[in-house]
C-alpha cells in the first residue's frame, strides 16, 4: 500500500486476489491428469512435459520455499525484537541476536515434528496465534488511527525509484497468495478431488482473503506512509496486548516455516532412506543435522540480508512468478490444447507473455532494492 496508494494499492491487491484465484482454479482442474492423482506440482509437471520438466520444476519449488522460509526467519526475528524493545531500550539485543534465537526455536520444532501429518494440532495452534495478531493488530491500528492527527498517504518516491518500487509493490501483492504447493497441500483431499478442491480455493479467496484485507487496510489507514513493513513496530497500546500479539506471530512463523520446509524434508528423508521410529538414533540424528543445516542457512541469509519487503519481491520474480502463473497458464494450455477454442489459447498465452513481462521486471526491481539497502544498511544490519 505504501508505494502504491490507496488506489493503486486497492486495484493491485484483487487483481492480485482474481489472477491468484484463476492460476490455482487451473491446477486444481489438472490434479488428475493423465489418469491418477498428481500430489506433488512436479509430478504434474512431469505427466504434462516429460521427465525433464520434473527436475525444473522441482528447483523452482525448493527456491520458492527457500526464499518464503527466509521472510519467515525475518518476520520471527522482528517479532522477537518488537517484544525486547517493550520491555527494555537499551539496544544491547540487535535483530541479528533475536534471528539466531528463532533460528533455534524452528530448529528444534523440525527436529521434533518428524513429518507433516505429525503437526495436526500445532495447525490449530498457528490458525489461533494468526487470528490474535490480526486481531490485535486490527484493533490498535484503529484505534491510533481515531486518536491521531490527518495522516499522510502521498506515495513518497517519484521517477525511476518510484518505478522500481511499484514494481516490487505489486510482486508483493501476488506473492501474499501463492505458494506453488497447491497439489501437496491438497494431496489428501477426498474424493471428488477437482470438486472438493475448487470447495477449498472459493473458501480461501473469499472468506480467507478478509482477515489480510482488514488487517492492510487498518494499518495503511492509520500510519499512512510510514507504515512498517512489520506492522507491530506502528502500534501503540497496553503493553501485554502488543507483547500477546508479538509472540503470536513469533510461535506461527515456527509453525508455518515447518510447513514450507517440509517439501525439503521429505525429499532428504526420502533420497537417505529415512523410515520406521522417528525416535531411532538414526533417525533422529539425521534430523538434527540435516533440518538444523538447512535452518541455519535460512537464517544466515535473513541475519545478512534482513530486507523483508525485498525478499517478498525477489521470491515472486524468481519463483512465484514463473510457478504459479507462467507454468500454470502454460501446462493447461498443452495439456487441454485440443479442447481449447481459440479465444481461450489467446488468453491463456496473454496471461503467459504478461507475467513472463513482470517476473523480468520484478526481479530487476528487487535486485536494484536490495542493493540499494545493502548500501544504506551493512550486513547483519539491525533493522
Amino acid at each position: 500500500m505504501v508505494p502504491l496508494g490507496w488506489l493503486g494499492g486497492i486495484a493491485a491487491l484483487l487483481l492480485a486476489t482474481l489472477a491468484s484465484f484463476h492460476a490455482n482454479e487451473l491446477l486444481a482442474k489438472l490434479h488428475e491428469h493423465g489418469g491418477r492423482r498428481n500430489i506433488r506440482y512436479r509430478d504434474l509437471a512431469a505427466v504434462v512435459y516429460g521427465e525433464r520438466a520434473y527436475c525444473i520444476t522441482w528447483a523452482m519449488q525448493y527456491v520458492n520455499l527457500f526464499m518464503i522460509n527466509v521472510g519467515y526467519i525475518i518476520i520471527a526475528g522482528h517479532s522477537l525484537k518488537a517484544v525486547y524493545i517493550l520491555f527494555r531500550d537499551d539496544h544491547i539485543m540487535k535483530l541479528p541476536h533475536f534471528i539466531a534465537i528463532a533460528a533455534l526455536s524452528c530448529g528444534l520444532f523440525a527436529i521434533s515434528i518428524p513429518h507433516l501429518s505429525a503437526l495436526r494440532v500445532w495447525l490449530g495452534f498457528s490458525t489461533f496465534f494468526s487470528m490474535v495478531y490480526i486481531i490485535v493488530g486490527c484493533a490498535l491500528s484503529l484505534k491510533d488511527g481515531m486518536e491521531t492527527p490527518p495522516r499522510n498517504y502521498k506515495v513518497p518516491e517519484t521517477n525511476v525509484s518510484r518505478v522500481f518500487t511499484t514494481i516490487g509493490a505489486i510482486a508483493n501483492a501476488v506473492f501474499s497468495f501463492n505458494t506453488g504447493m497447491l497439489p501437496e497441500i491438497q494431496a489428501t483431499v477426498r474424493q471428488p478431488a477437482i470438486k472438493n478442491m475448487m470447495k477449498g480455493l472459493y473458501f480461501q479467496f473469499t472468506v480467507g482473503v478478509v482477515p489480510m484485507y482488514a488487517l492492510i487496510f487498518a494499518g495503511y489507514w492509520a500510519y499512512g506512509a510510514t507504515t512498517s513493513e512489520y506492522m507491530l513496530h506502528n502500534v501503540h497500546g497496553p503493553i501485554w496486548i502488543q507483547a500477546a500479539a508479538n509472540i503470536s506471530s513469533f510461535l506461527q512463523t515456527v509453525i508455518a516455516l515447518h510447513i514450507f520446509a517440509s517439501p525439503m524434508y521429505e525429499f532428504l528423508d526420502t533420497k537417505y532412506n529415512i523410515k520406521g521410529s522417528s525416535l531411532k538414533a538414526r533417525n533422529l540424528s539425521f534430523r538434527t543435522g540435516v533440518r538444523g543445516a538447512y535452518v541455519g542457512l535460512v537464517s544466515l541469509v535473513a541475519a545478512m540480508l534482513p530486507f523483508l519487503g525485498d525478499f517478498m519481491t525477489l521470491t515472486g520474480a524468481l519463483s512465484t512468478y514463473p510457478l504459479t502463473f507462467i507454468l500454470a497458464h502454460h501446462m493447461y494450455l498443452v495439456a487441454k490444447r485440443n479442447k481449447l477454442s481459440l479465444a481461450q489459447k489467446g488468453w491463456h498465452w496473454l496471461n503467459i507473455a504478461f507475467f513472463c513481462s513482470l517476473a523480468v521486471a520484478a526481479a530487476v526491481s528487487a535486485v536494484r532494492l536490495i542493493v540499494a539497502d545493502s548500501e544504506t544498511y551493512h550486513l547483519f544490519a539491525d533493522i
